[in-house]
């Protein structure tokens, strides 16, 4: 069974950085990409950020310049770094395999004060 974990997510005001992690396990991490999601209050998830088994990461146009995804395969975890946040960027964060997966985490809360 797939189990996927996250966290790392805070209270931080704008301007600020914070390090998402993603925890997987359950499956062979190293041949599947990854993507970060988003949500926040009163909207539909939206896609962040992606990131193939060859590291090839992509991005949001709204988030792009200011954050990095990145994988430890040792560790089979996914991070999000998140740098400049705005208070647009408050939201849950999730991550996901690539495909996506029917079912998801719990999530991890980031709120950007201004």
């Amino acid at each position: 069974q797939v189990q996927l974990v996250e966290s790392g997510g805070a209270l931080v005001q704008a301007g600020g950085s914070l390090r998402l992690s993603c925890a997987v396990s359950g499956i062979t991490f190293s041949i599947y990409g990854f993507a970060w999601y988003r949500q926040a209050p009163g909207k539909q998830r939206e896609l962040v950020a992606t990131i193939s088994a060859g590291e090839t990461p992509t991005y949001a146009d709204s988030v792009r310049g200011r954050f990095t995804i990145s994988r430890d395969n040792a560790k089979n975890t996914v991070y999000l770094q998140t740098n400049s946040l705005k208070p647009e960027d408050t939201a849950v964060y999730y991550c996901n395999k690539l495909p996506r997966l029917a079912g998801w985490g719990r999530g991890t809360q980031v709120t950007v004060s201004s």
